[in-house]
């Protein structure tokens, strides 16, 4: 099966973004590559773009202490291992007591980096990081890999506690959703909604159904149209029956 994730509001879709950011610098940073290195770099720039939103950290508090209380209000309850929820707690505790202790803004030390920020400004140029425009920068990508990776290590470290805690809130959200299972005829479902509204939907179908599915959704109904899966700017719609998965994902 593939998943596809539709997240239904700005806040969500800020959170997938960032995950996304998050994991593919954990994956060139592993490499001892310099071009590697270079694209973590890359990386921690559009963490940088997409993090700026100054209530980006208040609003990752106020739905981490949310939680807290809704989780807090589950013990006692048969149904849930309390030895896992005492878990789920005391991270989102642990992650909240770090985000406050994050002073300023996101990635605030990044910006005060004017070597950094030389980089960043050259960087969105074609070809525009080559070593006769930034002698200091082709330098630093001939250093050993592990002296380059502890510089990045160094620079994520301050952005750490902000993936964790959307970490917790979209592994939460996640675990929220109820699965069933429908089929698009010729390609097309709708379901009309009552007012129910979710965070993120989650589609998945088999890897070899030659299609991909596009959502559209609000509280009164929600839109699905499978189109062929091909490497073109115009879609057609997959004029055959589609088995798939739906979930709905919302946090309470």
């Amino acid at each position: 099966m593939i998943s596809y994730e539709f997240p239904l509001n700005e806040r969500v879709r800020t959170m997938l973004r960032l995950e996304d950011l998050f994991f593919r610098f954990s994956r060139f940073i592993e490499s001892s590559e310099s071009p590697d290195h270079h694209a973590a770099l890359g990386v921690l720039f559009e963490i940088l773009e997409v993090a700026c939103r100054a209530d980006l950290k208040s609003d990752l508090l106020q739905e981490l202490d949310r939680q807290k209380k809704v989780l807090n209000s589950l013990h006692n309850n048969p149904e849930i291992s309390e030895d896992a929820l005492d878990t789920v707690i005391a991270e989102i505790e642990q992650t909240c007591t770090t985000l406050l202790k994050t002073s300023g803004k996101i990635g605030q030390h990044l910006r005060e980096d004017e070597w950094l920020m030389g980089i960043k400004q050259r960087a969105v140029i074609p070809g525009g990081v080559c070593e006769f425009d930034l002698p200091s920068y082709h330098y630093w990508q001939h250093q050993p890999a592990e002296s380059r990776r502890e510089a990045l290590h160094g620079w994520i470290a301050p952005l750490l506690p902000l993936r964790d805690g959307i970490s917790i809130l979209l592994k939460l959200l996640r675990e929220s959703g109820r699965t069933h299972h429908f089929t698009a005829f010729h390609g097309s479902f709708q379901q009309m909604q009552g007012g129910r509204v979710a965070q993120m939907l989650r589609v998945s179908l088999d890897t070899e159904l030659p299609c991909i599915p596009e959502v559209s959704a609000n509280k009164y109904a929600l839109n699905i149209r499978f189109v062929e899966a091909k490497y073109t700017a115009k879609t057609a719609l997959y004029d055959q029956d589609v088995a798939f998965d739906l979930t709905f994902c919302s946090l309470q």
